[in-house]
């Protein structure tokens, strides 16, 4: 079930890096910085790395590696340990 969870969210922020990338480039109204990272906190975080290296979107920003990177680190432990129970 987590498996699921973790793509559509993956999948979603995924799309919404990209989508902010572009409006970056076109001057637009963008997607609020903290939206970005919720999503990748709450299921999102592989979508937001992935987005990260083929957008190069947000990369110059260290807290978003940090704050990625973790997110991505806790959702693989969530897996093992929705695996082990």
């Amino acid at each position: 079930m987590f498996v699921v969870y973790f793509i559509i969210f993956s999948l979603v922020t995924f799309l919404l890096w990209g989508i902010d990338k572009y409006r970056a480039r076109a001057r637009q109204w963008r997607i609020p910085e903290r939206f970005l990272l919720i999503l990748s906190l709450i299921g999102g975080a592989f979508g937001a790395l992935a987005g990260m290296v083929v957008f190069r979107h947000k990369i110059r920003k260290p807290y978003f590696w940090v704050l990625v990177g973790t997110a991505c680190i806790l959702h693989i432990l969530l897996l093992i340990f929705n695996r082990k129970f």
